[in-house]
């Protein structure tokens, strides 16, 4: 499984903010907002935190967990 921040970056769409303005606002560098761009990416829960304050929301809002090339799906048996 792997993180994905693309809800992240169409919150800052829908917003109408750049990420230069998020970095500023949750006090992280522009440097940390680009690298969550790119897949496979993680940053910590503390970078997470700051972001979700400066954007009031929640964890969910920006981010989501997808299954990778390397994971099996699991399949639920009755």
């Amino acid at each position: 499984m792997a993180a994905s921040y693309k809800p992240l970056f169409k919150l800052l769409i829908d917003r109408n903010m750049k990420k230069r303005e998020l970095a500023e606002r949750a006090g992280l560098s522009l440097a940390t907002i680009t690298k969550m761009g790119r897949d496979g990416t993680t940053v910590t829960s503390d970078v997470l935190v700051k972001i979700c304050v400066a954007l009031n929301c929640q964890i969910g809002d920006i981010m989501e967990i997808v299954p990778d090339n390397n994971t099996k799906q699991h399949e639920v048996t009755e």
